[in-house]
């Protein structure tokens, strides 16, 4: 569980600012569109970051 939850600093990180960036290049520079993206790239986080931990643990 806390191996996730470290892995999800990370991972949500790198997602959320990818999709910031993506929001950008696409034209999308208002403060909600990358309030959104950078939210919505957090939350996919969570599932990337358990199926990460769990094959690092072995226990896929």
């Amino acid at each position: 569980m806390w191996l996730t939850f470290i892995l999800h600093l990370f991972i949500g990180s790198t997602l959320a600012g990818s999709a910031v960036i993506a929001a950008l290049v696409s034209g999308q520079d208002t403060f909600g569109a990358i309030l959104v993206a950078a939210g919505v790239g957090f939350i996919l986080a969570l599932p990337v970051s358990w199926v990460v931990a769990k094959r690092l643990r072995g226990l896929s």
